[in-house]
């Protein structure tokens, strides 16, 4: 009788400490793993064209949906129109003394600026344009190579492996230096395939529309376009239609944007497909800062910190999976 007196001391005892656990976690006295804290700065180009425009609705998505996870995250965004603009912008957010910053260059001139952040202890996530050296703990990027390679492969393919192509390239960087050094390579396995010119449009529709303007009073024959990059495909698309011309049988941007997502789903004639180059890279960064910061890691990822470089896969869309990668919500 004892014995079992002393059992059911036991499970009462078992029961009331469960009970007291349930309450205040009813009442949410524990902290949930998940309760991230940090002041994170976020400092990236102004939106001056359609794919910043993007990256933007992403920054702004991401710091809403971490704010809605965790509220105690504080975060400052700073955009540039210029990289001097970019760097004052960076010591400013080091005067308020940030954890953790996300930064996405104007361009690789940053980098002092970018080492100063790093050297002082501050969590450095670094993304797409990059700098001249690895001043980062992380730095996360779409895969340049991939990028152009999987596209110069299809307009390879869609045109018989021969036949006169031009390349409006993007601003002069390190990743534009990639994409068409990529492009270059590719091509020249198909002896049949001419690359006639290659002239940046700044990632820019005015400037790339001017280009493709030159292409068209030069060459007398131009089989297909490649821009690797949608808002520069909009300008080259307006001049070819402009020019009253039949000839082009293909245009190819990058970046899988709405409107040229659209007309790949509507069975659009020059625009059949594009590759991925995903704006929401600067929100998964945005991510990096925080479990960086909060020295975490991912779900089933072994070591004890991030990896140093993440670079994201390129995949080509076409009209079979267009729909896939559609996003109706994002800004275009």
């Amino acid at each position: 009788m004892k014995e079992k007196e002393i059992k059911m001391k036991k499970v009462l005892m078992v029961l009331l400490v469960m009970g007291v656990i349930f309450c205040f976690a009813s009442m949410g006295i524990l902290a949930e793993k998940a309760d991230y804290v940090g002041k994170i700065g976020i400092s990236l180009p102004t939106a001056t064209h359609g794919y910043l425009g993007r990256v933007n609705w992403w920054v702004q998505k991401a710091v809403n949906d971490w704010k809605e996870k965790s509220p105690s995250l504080e975060f400052l965004v700073l955009t540039a129109d210029n990289v001097t603009k970019q760097a004052a912008d960076i010591e400013d957010l080091m005067v308020k003394e940030i954890d953790a910053i996300v930064i996405f260059p104007f361009d690789a001139s940053v980098t002092s600026v970018v080492e100063e952040v790093y050297e002082k202890g501050i969590y450095t996530v670094v993304l797409d344009r990059g700098t001249t050296k690895p001043v980062y703990d992380v730095y996360i990027s779409n895969d340049d190579e991939g990028y152009t390679r999987v596209g110069t492969e299809w307009i390879a393919k869609e045109l018989g492996y021969k036949g006169k192509m031009v390349v409006i390239e993007g601003i002069p960087c390190p990743i534009n230096t990639i994409r068409i050094d990529t492009i270059k390579a590719t091509a020249a396995k198909y002896p049949g395939l001419e690359i006639l010119d290659s002239q940046p449009g700044f990632w820019n529709q005015q400037k790339a529309l001017a280009v493709m303007e030159n292409y068209l009073q030069k060459y007398p024959q131009i089989d297909a376009v490649y821009t690797a990059d949608d808002d520069m495909m909009k300008g080259a698309l307006q001049a070819y239609k402009e020019s009253g011309r039949s000839d082009i049988k293909i245009f190819l941007g990058g970046g899988a944007s709405k409107v040229m997502l659209q007309k790949i789903m509507h069975g659009d004639k020059l625009v059949r497909a594009n590759v991925t180059y995903p704006p929401d890279c600067i929100a998964t960064a945005i991510g990096l800062a925080i479990l960086g910061y909060n020295n975490q890691t991912f779900e089933g990822f072994y070591q004890k910190k991030l990896p140093l470089r993440i670079i994201l896969s390129a995949e080509l869309v076409t009209s079979e999976n267009a729909a896939d990668y559609y996003n109706p919500d994002e800004v275009d």
